[in-house]
């Protein structure tokens, strides 16, 4: 068969599939519903299944009468793309792998086949293979799209934990009325630093702050990205009202600092949070006196 009538007979097909899947969307739907993609979908009756089901056999249909049986990127699968991420994401989450995952996008396939085989008995065995080879090359785009759905969004699940154990691994601490403290322990990166400058300012704001102390005592290194990223959150500390005191710059810090260039004149640091802690009650007026002996408190 020459090349544009091969075109034209699988687009042909394709449009055949795709009036088929429309005809017989809701007796699809009733089979998929009991597939193990499907049944992640129930929270209260399997009508939910149906439902969910039924919107994947209409896009289905969508992208067949487009003749875009192979293209994942298909104006049909549009509608369904969050919906198949979330079953993925669900069926994820009751413990299936990727490969599960396909496997069971690869069970609803047999289903329509049966019914597709079943409508065309009488039909030519060739013009039937050209249709069940149009049905499963638009299965397999289906597995492609629920599989890149699925990657998608563990890939953003994964930057949104990130985030999480970043501003878990970022505490601001209430040290005083009007002092506040971050204490950075471990490696310190751009997307860190950045989430540092973030949740710092917001603690200013809320707590009204007129000193935010930075420790850097347990940070092991800074490069010059870092040292600017920490430049950066004194100025904006600055902007909204607070100085901020820098503590804990070691030696070797301090060699680094010094060797990139930097200069910190204009930033107060000290030696240890409590010196910085120390400073900062001092010029809020706030005097600290020794226990006096017999055990009485400060005043």
């Amino acid at each position: 068969m020459p090349e544009h009538q091969a075109a034209v007979s699988q687009g042909t097909s394709a449009r055949q599939v795709g009036e088929f899947l429309n005809r017989h969307r809701e007796r699809i739907a009733q089979r998929w519903a009991d597939e193990p993609l499907f049944r992640s979908v129930f929270t209260v009756s399997r009508d939910e299944a149906v439902e969910a089901a039924r919107a994947v056999a209409e896009a289905l249909a969508r992208v067949a009468e487009s003749e875009r049986v192979h293209d994942t990127d298909a104006v049909g699968f549009v509608a369904v793309r969050e919906q198949l991420a979330r079953m993925a994401a669900a069926r994820s989450r009751a413990g299936a792998s990727m490969a599960q995952v396909s496997g069971e996008v690869e069970a609803l396939r047999p289903p329509v086949a049966s019914l597709l085989v079943e409508e065309c008995a009488d039909l030519p065995a060739d013009e039937v293979r050209e249709y069940a080879t149009a049905l499963t090359v638009l299965m397999g785009t289906l597995r492609l799209v629920v599989l890149d759905t699925a990657l998608t969004e563990g890939q953003a699940l994964i930057e949104r934990q990130q985030l999480q154990l970043l501003e878990v691994a970022t505490p601001v601490i209430r040290l005083w009325d009007g002092i506040v403290a971050v204490p950075l322990i471990g490696t310190l990166d751009s997307a860190r630093s950045q989430v540092v400058m973030e949740t710092l300012l917001e603690a200013i704001v809320e707590q009204h702050a007129r000193f935010a102390i930075l420790d850097i005592t347990g940070v092991p290194t800074v490069d010059s990205l870092v040292a600017q990223h920490l430049m950066k959150t004194v100025a904006a500390a600055r902007l909204m009202g607070a100085e901020c005191v820098v503590s804990g710059i070691r030696p070797a810090i301090a060699q680094t600092i010094v060797h990139l260039g930097l200069d910190l004149g204009t930033v107060v640091t000290r030696a240890s949070l409590a010196d910085a802690l120390a400073y900062a009650l001092h010029e809020l007026g706030v005097a600290v006196v020794a226990p006096a002996p017999g055990g009485a408190g400060a005043r």
